[in-house]
């Protein structure tokens, strides 16, 4: 089985933005169990600006592309991606999948370790790639696992955490938890922003509730706080189906 995990840098933090790093670490299993690969990683220089946020993370500004650099699009990724593999990994996967089509990767299942860490270390002080990679000891190469914020220090970071959860979970538990619906335990924007579900009252909640271009996550939210307070609107939106 091979599970790659794959780690992106970009030009600032929306969909609009574009892909500048790409670095992957293809995890295998053999007989004496799972091991990492070497990582691999590629610069493809963008067509815009990189914001200044962005460079403030990776520090990729663009005195590090040349004109030999290829632009990022879905023929690279699938070049990148051509050795077969049985799932992508990312840490944060929502992210990553923001920025790779199905297309690119051959509709493979995901795994998200921030999401598989929750699950089977819910003591954990944080649960970012480096807050993980320091709870657990793990023992990593400066010269592979640094810098932090580059794609292929990452997923060389997230590749060990992930050999490290499947001591503990199966490939198989990680995929269903990626699956699952997004816990959002505070009302994310708008005027009630940061406040507990419980507190807006129900009109909000149903405006919110009949969004079909709105993060699936917050409108699922939206939709059992109304069914929670018993709200009869609540079985109409019920039947309304889910953006994406």
């Amino acid at each position: 089985m091979r599970l790659r995990v794959v780690d992106l840098e970009t030009t600032g933090g929306d969909r609009t933005s574009e892909i500048i790093e790409v670095g992957f670490v293809d995890v295998v299993r053999n007989a004496a169990g799972w091991r990492a690969l070497p990582p691999v990683s590629r610069l493809f220089r963008p067509r815009g600006q990189i914001s200044v946020h962005a460079m403030a993370v990776h520090h990729l500004t663009p005195e590090h592309f040349c004109d030999a650099d290829p632009h990022c699009d879905e023929y690279a990724l699938r070049e990148m991606f051509a050795e077969p593999a049985d799932a992508m990994v990312a840490h944060n996967a929502r992210f990553e999948r923001a920025f790779i089509a199905d297309t690119a990767t051959g509709g493979l299942p995901w795994i998200c370790t921030v999401r598989s860490a929750k699950a089977v270390w819910p003591q954990a002080p944080g649960h970012s790639n480096q807050v993980l990679r320091y709870w657990r000891g793990l023992r990593l190469d400066p010269a592979l696992a640094n810098p932090a914020h580059r794609a292929g220090p990452d997923a060389w970071v997230t590749a060990h955490i992930l050999i490290d959860l499947l001591a503990e979970a199966t490939v198989e538990q990680m995929i269903a938890w990626t699956r699952e619906p997004r816990r959002v335990d505070r009302i994310p924007f708008g005027k009630h922003r940061g406040r507990p579900w419980s507190e807006p009252p129900a009109d909000y909640l149903r405006w919110m509730a009949a969004q079909i271009d709105m993060d699936p996550a917050v409108v699922a939210a939206a939709r059992q706080e109304l069914e929670r307070r018993a709200d009869p609107a609540a079985a109409a939106l019920a039947e309304v189906p889910d953006a994406g």
